[in-house]
């Protein structure tokens, strides 16, 4: 599990202490301090891979113009078992970095040596992660705006797992509280007037107004028939929810398989209460001062933590609030599971529940910076150049099963992640569908499948793919071949960036990069029929491609099709 960049950058930043050491030995700079070198990549390719503002950093310390100093130090600079090939000075004291070409040629070898693993990294040395996302209500079915936070947030989860993080995938159950008595009330209702007749009871204006409603009630009247009218209502309605609740979940945890999301845990907010965790936790915030009372609720001080305003936690009339039972549950996840980091996607509406959950979470002893809360912005469909709100099938708001079936799993996947989370997002869902180079995962799926075709073409004329550390690599070096290796060079990085930003969106990017860069060489380097050791060489870096798109594909669980 190599990330060449990385170790390139550790390279140059060696490489640039060691020659401020010497020169400070050589009383040619005044002994200094400095916390971190910074490495960054130029835009301009004719700047070199790396450079560093080095110099200009320690111009107050060594008092000298960071011209010289950057003269001083590549003066001073060994470049002996590096990749390095030479420095310059530029501009206003930058030092630009040049290597030598066998580090692209080093990185093919890795790719070829491991394979699957490619791209994968250690950063998270097994620390334990929880991704909690989607978390619907269990009362209705799954709208546009579940479905981009389950793309996002199952493929957060791939990527820190590709960083070596221990992630677990968590979907709260919302089985408590007000929802949960509505819809109650709302299956009571329809259970009535299915066996009673329309006039016999009328649906609550704030009701559940969705033909699941209706649906469960007819079943459970086939099944069970009417003899829950004779029941109390507080035991009808339990009984009811008891039924189609289950119903429900299972609904959406197929809907979410579809969409190639498992969850390792389905987490019931009603155990909180059942346990006794709900009492305890607010028994520990009033015992530590950080409840008042006012207007007969009780109120969470947030304040006393930053947030902008007090929270109720227990209502007027003696019932916990919904941020009471999440204030539980996170320290359900901190302190009872001993999660080191946390991670909640939350749609745009939430966006007011960040600074009351860092206060919250600060409240019950742990530290709020292990809690990254992941705000994603709302979703417009369009078809036919127009916003579609409606399902021409059932004629209600499209739902996630509506997408899967219209687009599949693969556009809406790869679509979802092509924005970062925090900007809005159109999802035409005519170009989702075509089949061209405009849809962004066609595009990317065929260049593997072009791939995968050339390179059984070349087998079946019995020429075997070749190992990279048998093949005269240093032929390679097209403009073409050079620009595809140096963004293959580029994939673990890219994980690791993408991981500690929890942005897969950087992933899609970059593989449609890749695409991009591998159409081009396929038109610029022929393969088949070039003279032997060139072949070799081009069939090794196909072969690396090939292994890299899917690498990219299987995080964001996208498939890589091998025919188109």
């Amino acid at each position: 599990m190599t990330n060449i960049i990385e170790n390139l950058r550790g390279q140059v930043r060696n490489t640039v202490k060691n020659a401020l050491h010497a020169s400070v030995l050589k009383g040619e700079l005044a002994e200094s301090t400095i916390d971190e070198i910074t490495i960054e990549t130029p835009k301009d390719n004719n700047h070199g891979e790396f450079s560093t503002n080095i110099a200009m950093q320690l111009a107050k310390q060594v008092k000298k113009a960071p011209v010289q100093t950057a003269a001083i130090l590549i003066a001073n600079m060994d470049f002996s078992d590096t990749y390095i090939e030479r420095a310059e000075s530029a501009g206003p004291g930058f030092i630009n970095f040049y290597l030598n070409k066998s580090w692209l040629y080093d990185t093919l070898k890795i790719v070829d040596r491991e394979r699957n693993d490619y791209g994968r990294i250690d950063i998270g040395h097994g620390k334990k992660v929880m991704v909690e996302f989607v978390s619907a209500n269990p009362t209705g079915t799954l709208h546009m705006g579940n479905a981009r936070g389950g793309a996002l947030g199952d493929c957060i989860a791939s990527v820190l797992q590709a960083a070596g993080y221990d992630v677990t995938r968590e979907f709260y159950v919302n089985d408590a509280g007000n929802q949960i008595e509505k819809f109650g009330i709302s299956l009571e209702a329809r259970y009535i007037q299915l066996l009673k007749g329309e006039d016999a009871v009328q649906f609550p204006e704030d009701g559940y107004q969705g033909e699941d409603i209706i649906d469960h009630m007819k079943d459970y009247i086939e099944r069970y028939g009417d003899q829950l009218l004779k029941e109390d209502p507080a035991e009808r309605r339990k009984k009811l929810v008891d039924y189609a609740l289950p119903k429900n979940l299972e609904r959406i945890r197929k809907g979410l398989e579809a969409y190639g999301i498992k969850y390792d845990v389905w987490f019931s907010e009603q155990s909180l209460h059942d346990s006794g965790e709900l009492d305890e936790t607010l028994q520990y915030l009033n015992e530590n001062g950080l409840v008042v009372e006012k207007d007969g609720a009780k109120w969470f001080k947030a304040t006393h933590f930053g947030a902008e305003k007090d929270e109720v936690i227990v209502r007027n009339n003696g019932l916990p609030t919904y941020f009471a039972s999440d204030i539980a549950y996170h320290r359900n996840k901190f302190q009872k599971r001993g999660f080191d980091w946390v991670i909640d996607l939350l749609g745009a509406d939430h966006h007011g529940h960040v600074a009351r959950m860092k206060a919250a979470v600060e409240a019950i002893g742990v530290d709020p910076s292990k809690l990254d809360i992941v705000v994603f912005q709302l979703v417009r469909l369009f078809k036919d150049g127009d916003v579609a709100r409606m399902s021409k099938r059932t004629g209600r708001a499209i739902s996630l099963d509506d997408l899967l079936e219209d687009v599949g799993r693969d556009a809406a996947r790869f679509i979802f992640n092509t924005k970062a989370s925090g900007s809005h997002l159109d999802f035409d869902l005519d170009l989702a569908i075509k089949q061209s180079n405009e849809n962004p995962v066609y595009y990317v799926q065929y260049a593997h499948a072009r791939i995968c075709s050339m390179l059984r073409l070349i087998e079946s004329e019995g020429i075997k793919i070749p190992l990279a550390d048998e093949v005269e690599l240093t032929r390679l070096t097209a403009p073409e071949e050079i620009e595809l290796i140096k963004k293959i060079a580029e994939y673990p990085d890219e994980i690791r960036i993408s991981a500690q930003a929890l942005e897969p969106s950087r992933l899609t990017r970059y593989v449609t990069d890749v695409a991009s860069l591998f159409h081009s060489f396929y038109n610029a380097c022929r393969v088949k029929g070039e003279e032997e050791n060139l072949m070799k060489a081009r069939l090794v870096l196909v072969s690396s491609t090939q292994i890299v798109i899917k690498n990219v594909l299987d995080i964001l669980s996208i498939g890589a099709p091998e025919r188109m």
